[in-house]
């Protein structure tokens, strides 16, 4: 088995993680740092804190200049960081000693690696972004479409009171639609620069250092956080968050529906499915399993982030190589869930006529709690419930529907609207307009 499924050949379909996985390269990682270099030097030449010719030529460089990323492995095996063989390679690149000396003025490997880490960041949220606008798309129109189709609701895995299908598809969209609220405070906040020297204190780069990364800031479309952030990872922990309850919200979407498709259930259809190797007959659920798969993987991996994020003084080796380790797989999973999510949202379609067969199949038990609401009109509360449980007993032992036992005791109750689960869905069918509706007016602004 491949060290990572997302970059493993036999695995990738499995778990696709689209553009996302292109930003989580070696090559996508000195490319990102190369452009903050090349920034840098051009805001260090706009305020003539390097010659302007310098900045120009290295500016330039860096937009060309092609690195190897087997080249640097001994350097940064030694070094820890990958930055002193990435600039001593530029320069050597350059062919231009004389303007390559100004490259990575003032600036220390954490931030040429923060800041191409933010720019990639940003990338990966855009992409993941689109992909949870597509699910909604799909998920609102089947809210809407199947607002009013009836289906058995569960609690701790049994059937609970009825539902409705496009009810349940909300509870899958919603948190993805907060989610999606989020992301602008979440840019805003957390896409920040880094520009602050070895440690913390800007010291080699000079007294206009706040105005040059407020100026690299602006140049890289990155927040100034106007300050070091070196030690402070609140900014990746929040992005990661954001990842991981992505994946939490699509897993909840896989486990809902592993169930739904559980052999004599099949109250829905998943557009296709996996085959077995010696059951002809099945159609094992792929998609969802996935899904829960990579939330599971993402919650496990969100606390060593969190343990990562406690440096030691001004930098912490043992943390900062830890944080390098999860993050991107924390990225990556959110990026597959979403791939994946989009796929099984497109393809998947309730059976209602299996849902009504859930529905009726129950002895007309999962009505217990209208039924002790309606006796509740005639006796206290506590007695009505005890009479409510007393029919249920004999339904069950007498395999007789609950509605005939009704008809004979109760004959001023209206059976065929307290049995109808068209009648007891309660705010069901609202609640999947209300999101179809939500998902919609998110969509225009």
């Amino acid at each position: 088995m491949a060290a990572s499924v997302f970059d493993s050949a036999l695995f990738s379909r499995l778990f696709p993680t689209g553009e996302v996985g292109r930003l989580f390269t070696d090559t996508a990682e000195l490319r990102a740092m190369l452009l903050v270099e090349g920034m840098l030097a051009k805001v260090q030449g706009e305020q003539g804190i390097i010659p302007e010719l310098s900045a120009a030529a290295i500016s330039r460089a860096a937009m060309e200049v092609q690195l190897d990323p087997g080249a640097l492995a001994h350097a940064t095996g030694q070094n820890g960081v990958s930055v002193p063989a990435l600039v001593a390679a530029f320069r050597s690149e350059m062919q231009a000693p004389e303007h390559a000396q100004y490259a990575h003025w003032g600036a220390t490997s954490q931030d040429i690696i923060d800041t191409g880490l933010m720019l990639r960041l940003r990338q990966a949220l855009g992409l993941i972004e689109k992909d949870i606008v597509a699910a909604l798309d799909h998920l609102a129109q089947k809210a809407e479409d199947h607002a009013d189709t009836p289906m058995p609701a569960r609690t701790y895995g049994q059937h609970a009171t009825p539902t409705s299908f496009g009810a349940v598809v909300a509870s899958w969209g919603e948190p993805l639609l907060g989610l999606l609220g989020e992301l602008p405070d979440l840019r805003r906040s957390c896409l920040l620069v880094s520009l602050s020297g070895a440690a913390g204190t800007a010291s080699a780069l000079g007294p206009q250092a706040a105005e040059t990364r407020a100026a690299l800031a602006k140049l890289l479309n990155l927040t100034n956080p106007e300050r070091s952030w070196h030690t402070d990872r609140t900014p990746v922990l929040r992005i990661a968050d954001w990842c991981s309850r992505i994946a939490l919200a699509f897993g909840k979407m896989g486990e809902d529906a592993t169930e739904l498709v559980q052999s004599g259930i099949s109250e829905l259809s998943l557009g296709g499915g996996g085959s077995s190797s010696t059951m002809p007959q099945k159609q094992n659920p792929v998609a969802p399993s996935v899904l829960v798969a990579l939330s599971r993987q993402t919650s496990g991996l969100m606390p060593v982030l969190q343990s990562a994020a406690m440096h030691r003084h001004q930098r912490d080796g043992a943390a900062w190589f830890t944080e390098w380790m999860c993050l991107p797989q924390i990225i990556l999973g959110a990026a597959s869930a979403a791939q994946t999510g989009l796929a099984l949202c497109e393809g998947l379609a309730p059976n209602p006529e299996q849902m009504r067969a859930a529905l009726n199949g129950s002895k007309d038990l999962i009505h217990a709690e209208a039924l002790s609401f309606a006796l509740a009109n005639h006796l206290s509360r506590p007695d009505a419930q005890a009479a409510t449980k007393a029919l249920c007993k004999e339904a069950i032992e007498a395999d007789v529907p609950l509605r005939t036992l009704v008809a004979r005791d109760w004959p001023q109750l209206n059976t065929d609207v307290l049995f109808d689960p068209a009648h007891q869905m309660g705010q069901a069918p609202t609640a999947a307009r209300t999101f179809a509706k939500q998902v919609r007016s998110a969509a225009k602004t």
